[in-house]
């Protein structure tokens, strides 16, 4: 090779390098009370994303750990959405800890004093790889105050002592340095930086909610800093009005609060914070939410108007690698916000308070808000039939159309004109209900929103129809062909219990519902979830309905096929669920009686008729 080309080559691969590492030139810096990145001042309005790096909501319906990690999609859409919300900065949800007695199979990031999880931390890794790569910086806090993925009890399990001691005890706290110095000195395993030499790390958070004595807090912010000379220490508190202590311990560098509840309240404590930061400490707020739209807005407009460096709204959760969005309900009734909004968000008007958020992005920094992007194309996943079509969902599509074709002509019909992937959770997107038996037919999609639509999707296919279905998600009463008794629908109502099913029925005590049948059954699958005793229903079949008004005698007790998925221990809740199943009936039987023996809430109902040989034509 000759020189000069062999040195451009040279110049070429310390490029690359450095683009691996990251878009930042800066570290985010404290000047006073402000934020800095460089000369510029540093203020932001964006969101805090618990589930960044750390999955606690994978309930699909026989899942029984809802823990897991998220991929790298996941993780992308994540941070892009946050980009195309005009965000700078995420915050993610603590380090998990492994509780006492727990399954092996949930994954941890700590799994005893000093031993840590590779697979978990690796995750994390690509968190910031990412983070470099689509320009938005994250805020990492150690612990949790609280009990959801484990803190102070559990490094005080890990010693046979108690919560309270994990303030002061010395071999507690020298136990929980050993993660910070592990996380501070850890190498990425995608990018080659150290942590305490990412950029993409706007700081150091000493916990989320932390309620300790400050000797605690000094003690761990001065050993962050002590391995880090870069980044920020953040105060990880939960106290609404910041203390003396805090204002004036040079081992913090940012002061933070988290507000909700009453907003006047709210507004005032944030002011009175803004006035003792004064001149002193960048301030911000770190969560905040949970309300109407007027009340977000006059929290954030205070903010905006006070030159308070920043705020960031709970919480943001983003698109599922197996097709739709993570969903997470709160106890006020809120959802979480999902990008760019949609229409099943109506309840906590979702699409506004997200447009809202997007607009006090760019105000913060007086800029105008741009047009929102059209959307990439979506991925479609292989169909196993026309009654299950899922697709990787495309970052910033409002909705989707769906296309069709037979398999012996080039013509592609759009069977669906606004089909929303925000509306079913953990379970198929789209039921092909126009599809006709024996035809072999192909699939494409194409996402949009209001900037425009995207390119079309692959092509799925061929995907024979080898079977009719009934498929009943319980939004309503129309697929019933009779029913009785105390039947309730239920959506909101026990919605974390239920594994965030929106579409339930619930019914007492004899209670019952029939289902009529163009042709003989083939099979049925019933999901439920038993909130009390197993086996709360019963199943029948018949050929005809009774000419009595007893709608029991006629029909004959089906056998079916039970199967539970007790969820791992948990502290949500959960109730247990169970799939029936059953592929033997009386003859020509076409009415289906499910009947309630207690109380149980129904998930789904699919009735399979009029199968054919798979190898027919």
């Amino acid at each position: 090779m000759k020189k000069g080309l062999q040195f451009l080559v040279i110049v070429f691969s310390f490029f690359l390098i450095g683009c691996s590492t990251g878009r930042f030139a800066n570290y985010i810096t404290s000047d006073r009370d402000k934020l800095r990145d460089g000369e510029e001042e540093f203020r932001f309005v964006s969101y805090n994303i618990p589930n960044l790096h750390y999955i606690e909501d994978d309930l699909n319906f026989t899942r029984q750990n809802p823990w897991r990690l998220p991929t790298e999609y996941e993780i992308r859409d994540a941070l892009t959405s946050i980009k195309q919300m005009g965000g700078k900065v995420a915050r993610m949800y603590v380090l998990s800890v492994r509780k006492s007695g727990e399954s092996k199979n949930i994954i941890r990031h700590v799994l005893a004093p000093g031993v840590f999880n590779e697979e978990a931390f690796k995750t994390l890794d690509e968190v910031l790889q990412i983070a470099n790569e689509t320009g938005i910086r994250v805020i990492i806090p150690f612990v949790d105050n609280w009990w959801w993925v484990g803190g102070p009890k559990e490094y005080a399990d890990f010693r046979g002592k108690k919560k309270e001691e994990f303030w002061t005890d010395p071999q507690l706290i020298s136990d929980f340095k050993e993660t910070i110095r592990f996380l501070v000195n850890r190498k990425n395993t995608f990018t080659g930086v150290l942590y305490k030499e990412d950029k993409a790390i706007l700081g150091w958070e000493t916990g989320n909610e932390i309620v300790a004595p400050h000797s605690w807090t000094n003690n761990i912010a001065a050993f962050i800093k002590s391995l880090d000379k870069r980044h920020l220490v953040i105060y990880g508190t939960n106290i609404r009005i910041l203390s003396d202590e805090a204002l004036n311990d040079t081992c913090l560098d940012v002061l933070t609060t988290h507000h909700y509840g009453q907003t006047d309240q709210s507004i005032w404590e944030i002011l009175k914070n803004k006035e003792l930061t004064r001149g002193k400490k960048p301030y911000y707020v770190g969560e905040f939410g949970l309300a109407p739209m007027p009340l977000i807005k006059k929290i954030v407009d205070t903010v905006i108007a006070s030159n308070i460096t920043g705020i960031m709204i709970w919480s943001l959760r983003f698109h599922n690698n197996d097709g739709g969005f993570y969903m997470h309900a709160e106890n006020t009734g809120s959802g979480p916000y999902r990008w760019p909004g949609f229409a099943s968000g109506k309840m906590y008007d979702e699409k506004n308070i997200i447009n809202f958020m997007r607009e006090k992005a760019f105000e913060i920094d007086g800029k105008k808000m741009p047009p929102i992007e059209k959307p990439e194309p979506p991925e479609l996943f292989d169909i196993k039939n026309v009654y299950a079509i899922s697709w990787r969902g495309s970052t910033g599509a409002y909705a989707y159309k769906i296309e069709r074709k037979e398999e012996s002509t080039d013509n592609w019909k759009i069977i669906a004109d606004s089909i929303s992937d925000a509306d079913k959770y953990y379970s198929a997107l789209f039921i092909d209900s126009t599809a006709e038996l024996r035809k072999n037919y192909y699939y494409r999609i194409r996402a949009f929103n209001s900037a425009g639509i995207s390119e079309y999707s692959n092509i799925a296919g061929p995907v024979r129809v080898n079977f009719n279905a009934i498929i009943d998600e319980l939004e309503d009463s129309s697929k019933f062909f009779m029913k009785g008794g105390s039947l309730e629908f239920l959506t909101y109502q026990d919605i974390y219990k239920a594994k965030e099913d929106h579409n339930r029925l619930k019914g007492k005590d004899n209670a019952y519902i029939i289902y009529k049948i163009p042709y003989n059954i083939d099979s049925i699958k019933v999901q439920i979830f038993f909130t009390g005793d197993l086996c709360p229903i019963e199943m029948f079949a018949s050929y005809s309905l009774p000419s009595t008004t007893d709608t029991i005698s006629s029909f004959q007790l089906l056998t079916p096929k039970m199967e539970t998925f007790p969820p791992y221990k948990n502290h949500y809740g959960f109730y247990t669920p169970a799939i029936y199943t059953c592929e033997e009936f009386p003859e020509n039987s076409r009415f289906l009686k499910i009947l309630f023996k207690g109380e149980a809430q129904l998930s789904r109902v699919e009735i399979i008729y009029n199968k054919i040989n798979i190898l027919s034509k």
